[in-house]
């Protein structure tokens, strides 16, 4: 298992339809879907991008391995993964609020716990 993280608002994952694979908004815009594969990086680039924003977020949990669209790291110095078309849900292993603090800066996601147990579910 490649895990890796991908930071959505709960509106517009709501939104969509769950037997569809999974776009999140901005892919029509940059053509990828962003992720990064490290907690405390997602909960920085949330905080930079969308800390004004309002509602409850979601952290998707996913493993690369079983993505089946292309995925690209960029350059050699760039670590975080793209993902090149739509995600099959089944490579979503887990989907969590991720945390935020009262002025909106995100917090580090719950840590993924795998396989999970009976209570996770």
């Amino acid at each position: 298992m490649r895990l890796t993280y991908h930071g959505t608002s709960a509106a517009h994952y709501d939104s969509l339809d769950p037997g569809e694979p999974y776009l999140p908004a901005d892919f029509v815009r940059d053509g990828f879907i962003h992720c990064t594969d490290g907690d405390r990086r997602l909960a920085d680039t949330l905080t930079n991008y969308y800390a004004e924003s309002e509602g409850e977020w979601l952290v998707l949990y996913l493993d690369l391995d079983l993505v089946t669209v292309e995925v690209k790291y960029e350059d050699p110095e760039r670590v975080f993964p793209h993902i090149y078309g739509p995600l099959n849900r089944d490579a979503i292993l887990s989907i969590k609020t991720i945390p935020r603090m009262t002025d909106g800066r995100f917090l580090i996601p719950p840590p993924l716990r795998w396989p999970p147990f009976p209570s996770d579910e």
